[in-house]
C-alpha cells in the first residue's frame, strides 16, 4: 500500500504546475487582511509549527499579510554571533540533513544522491572547492526564514540558476531524485579575507517560491524575471559582515554551504542536529 500511495504523490507531484501555483500563492500571501483575520490565521499557524513569536518584532498593529508574518525579522540579539573569524557560522536556523566532503571529482552525496558541485552551482568551473565541507541545512514550516552570512567577506558573484519547484520535505526528497539540482535557487559566491572562497546556496521550494537577496533587490526568483548571473568588480562588490543578513525565503526551503578545501575545517554539526543562526558551523581543524 505505502509503494503506490508514493507512486501517486510522485505523480501528483511532476504533474501540478508548481511554479504557477507558488506565484498564486505568493499572490495570496501578499495580501492585506483585516487585523481580525490574520490574528487568526498567525494564531492557527503558530500552533500548528510550534513558532516562537517571542523573539520576532512585531509591527505597530500586527502583520497585516501572511507574508509579512513568514518573513519577520528577530528581535536583536535573538541571534548572538559565536564565531571566530576564522569559523563558518551556521546561516539558518533547521534541521541539519547532511554534512560531508566534497570528493576529489567535486561530487558530494546528499541524503543518498549525488551531485556534481558544477551543476548544483550552475558553474561548470566548480573544480576549486573539490575536497572542500559541505552542510545541508532544511528550514521548516515554523522556522525563522531569513538566511545570514557564514563568514565575512566580499561577494564575488551570485548567479541565479533556474528551475523547477519541488517541496523540500521528506516527500519531494523521495519523489524527486536529485532534487537540489532540479529546484530553483540562488548561488552566492564570496570570498573572505581569511577562509578564502565559500559558497551559500539558497534552495527554493513549492509554496510562494520566491528567494530575495538582501545585498542586491534586483535578484528575485520566481517572479518571471529571467535567470541571471551578476559579477561584481572589486570595487563594487558588496561587503557582507560574518552573521549580516543574506538572503529572506519567501516559503521553503533549504541552504547548502560549501567551503574552501584549502583551509582545513572540522564541521561542528551532525545530520540530525537543530541548528540556529550564529552557531559555529565548522572551526579550523587542527590535526592538519
Amino acid at each position: 500500500m505505502t509503494y503506490f500511495a508514493d507512486r501517486l504523490i510522485e505523480g501528483a507531484l511532476y504533474g501540478l504546475p508548481k511554479r504557477r501555483i507558488s506565484r498564486a500563492l505568493g499572490w495570496l500571501g501578499a495580501r492585506r487582511l483585516s487585523e481580525a483575520a490574520m490574528r487568526r490565521a498567525i494564531t492557527l499557524y503558530v500552533r500548528a509549527f510550534g513558532v516562537d513569536l517571542s523573539e520576532a518584532v512585531v509591527p505597530s498593529g500586527g502583520y497585516r499579510t501572511f507574508d509579512a508574518f513568514f518573513t519577520r525579522s528577530l528581535r536583536e540579539g535573538a541571534r548572538p554571533l559565536n564565531g571566530a573569524p576564522d569559523c563558518l557560522v551556521v546561516p539558518a536556523d533547521g534541521l541539519v540533513l547532511d554534512t560531508g566532503r566534497a570528493d576529489r571529482s567535486s561530487r558530494l552525496a546528499i541524503k543518498g544522491s549525488h551531485y556534481m558541485l558544477g551543476e548544483l552551482l550552475g558553474n561548470a568551473n566548480a573544480q576549486g572547492l573539490a575536497g572542500g565541507r559541505f552542510a545541508v541545512i532544511y528550514l521548516a514550516p515554523g522556522d525563522y526564514h531569513r538566511v545570514h552570512t557564514p563568514v565575512s567577506g566580499r561577494v564575488r558573484a551570485v548567479h541565479h540558476v533556474g528551475g523547477t519547484l519541488f517541496p523540500v520535505n521528506a516527500i519531494g526528497l523521495a519523489a524527486a531524485p536529485r532534487l537540489f539540482v532540479r529546484n530553483e535557487r540562488v548561488v552566492v559566491f564570496q570570498e573572505s579575507e581569511v577562509l578564502g572562497s565559500v559558497v551559500t546556496v539558497l534552495v527554493g521550494a513549492f509554496g510562494v517560491g520566491r528567494i530575495g537577496v538582501s545585498f542586491d533587490p534586483t535578484i528575485m526568483t520566481n517572479v518571471g524575471r529571467a535567470p541571471i548571473t551578476k559579477h561584481y568588480p572589486p570595487a563594487d562588490a558588496p561587503y557582507v559582515q560574518q552573521g549580516d543578513e543574506l538572503g529572506v525565503f519567501h516559503l521553503g526551503s533549504t541552504v547548502i554551504v560549501v567551503s574552501n578545501p584549502r583551509i582545513p575545517l572540522a564541521l561542528t554539526v551532525s545530520p540530525g542536529d537543530r541548528v540556529r543562526v550564529g552557531q559555529v558551523l565548522a572551526k579550523p581543524d587542527r590535526s592538519k
